[in-house]
């Protein structure tokens, strides 16, 4: 299950985690509310890496400081380094390659 970040962990969190799969979106975002799923499934199945999730309507400055400009986007950060952008809805397979090919 993706955990949600925050202003407070965000940078802590991600700096802890060797691969951090990070799902940012918002509410009111249909596409990121189609992904939703589809993110919690590979979080179960993809044990090499934890998941996240950040809100950026109630997170502002995280989505500001990585500059995040579409929803949904999903970034792949390695020891708190971004190393992969993945933007717009994603089926699982597709999210799946991707992300695998950085674990």
């Amino acid at each position: 299950m993706p955990t949600p970040l925050t202003n407070g962990n965000f940078n802590k969190t991600i700096k802890s985690e060797k691969i951090a799969i990070v799902d940012f979106w918002a509410e009111w975002c249909a596409p990121c509310k189609a992904m939703s799923p589809v993110f919690k499934e590979l979080s179960k199945e993809i044990k090499k890496a934890k998941f996240f999730k950040v809100d950026v309507d109630e997170n502002p400055e995280i989505a500001s400081n990585i500059g995040i400009m579409n929803l949904p986007t999903t970034v792949i950060f390695k020891e708190g380094e971004e190393i992969h952008r993945i933007v717009g809805y994603q089926g699982k397979e597709r999210l799946k390659q991707e992300i695998n090919r950085f674990l």
